[in-house]
């Protein structure tokens, strides 16, 4: 059973580190195959959620309209946590890179990570994400200065 469990920590670990270099690569097919069909996503933005691998292409989609290439990408403090064939991660992401409308060299914020993963004829497949930002709960403002 360790020898499954370690297995499949493997594979999601891989799916994550494939993942980081489709956005890097701006590589929008590789960075799809990584979903599931019908992923939800509470991504940051101005929606509350959406459904489906489309949906969330097209907020890469945004994302990499404002940032030129290389688009820097990386994560901290991952863990996994597997239970048969469904496993959730949570660690600390980072989009970076230069904004294309001129603004200089640019590092983004640190946001909070949450993924849910489905394994799906033998594959891993992120099916839910979750990034948020921390808030002032009494100013209401985003906290984005914060290090993981």
């Amino acid at each position: 059973m360790a020898t499954a469990h370690a297995a499949d920590e493997a594979a999601i670990r891989q799916l994550v580190d494939r993942s980081v270099e489709a956005i890097r690569a701006q590589d929008l097919e590789t960075l799809k195959a990584c979903f599931t069909p019908d992923v939800v996503s509470f991504d940051v933005g101005p929606v509350l959620g959406s459904a489906g691998v489309a949906a969330k292409m097209q907020n890469w989609v945004l994302a990499f309209t404002v940032f030129q290439a290389p688009i820097g990408y990386e994560y901290r403090a991952l863990a996994i946590t597997i239970g048969g064939d469904v496993a959730f991660a949570h660690s600390f992401n980072r989009l970076s890179g230069t904004l294309r409308n001129g603004g200089a060299s640019r590092t983004g914020p640190w946001v909070r990570y949450t993924g849910a993963y489905r394994k799906i004829n033998g594959a891993w497949l992120i099916a839910h994400d979750h990034v948020s930002t921390p808030i002032n709960v009494v100013t209401g403002e985003a906290l984005m200065t914060l290090e993981p």
